[in-house]
């Protein structure tokens, strides 16, 4: 089963004070945190969406990660999926299903990424959950790319699409991480 990762990284972090990949945990920039994740985790190849001050972010990424720029970045993270969907679209060998992650997302590790491309395959829908609570990763088969595409708008990403899924697995990670994320500087422990 080949997985890909999809990090979506593109927003300008309003509530933080800028955007969430350049902020950095144990000197660690968030972006390459959770790109590390993702291939350790066994997901390739991994293309990264970039939107605010794409320019900073791309310099981070090593040559493997593809980054992916959402010219409607602005508009939410819906616009992000869809870019980070469609940037896939025509690879050979194509994947067999994404493993979708978002950059503020600190303590998902590489074991939860293993844990969940584990459920991978061309019809999967599965997402990590953590207690019961759903949250990232989430496992998107082929077979689902462009309907999620033509579903996500504004700031909701696929959540409504998977809301809606009688299928969607929900795969328990709390013994391997938290799917905390971060939305003000305090939460990484820095003073403002």
């Amino acid at each position: 089963m080949r997985v890909a990762g999809l990090l979506l990284a593109a927003g300008r972090g309003r509530r933080f004070g800028g955007p969430k990949p350049l902020a950095e945990l144990g000197g660690e920039p968030l972006v390459l945190r959770a790109l590390g994740a993702l291939t350790e985790g066994g997901c390739e190849p991994v293309h990264v969406v970039v939107g605010a001050r794409s320019e900073a972010v791309r310099a981070l990424l090593p040559r493997a990660a593809v980054a992916v720029h959402a010219a409607d970045w602005t508009s939410g993270m819906g616009a992000s999926l869809r870019a980070g969907l469609g940037s896939f679209h025509g690879l050979e060998p194509a994947p067999d299903a994404l493993l979708v992650h978002l950059v503020d997302l600190p303590w998902v590790p590489a074991g939860v990424v293993a844990r969940l491309a584990g459920y991978a395959g061309p019809s999967a829908v599965a997402r990590a959950c953590y207690r019961g609570t759903p949250g990232h990763p989430v496992v998107l088969g082929r077979r689902w790319w462009a309907e999620v595409a033509g579903a996500t708008e504004g700031d909701r990403g696929a959540r409504d699409w998977l809301a809606a899924r009688p299928d969607l697995r929900l795969v328990e990670c709390a013994d391997l991480g938290s799917g905390a994320d971060v939305d003000t500087r305090a939460d990484l422990g820095v003073v403002e």
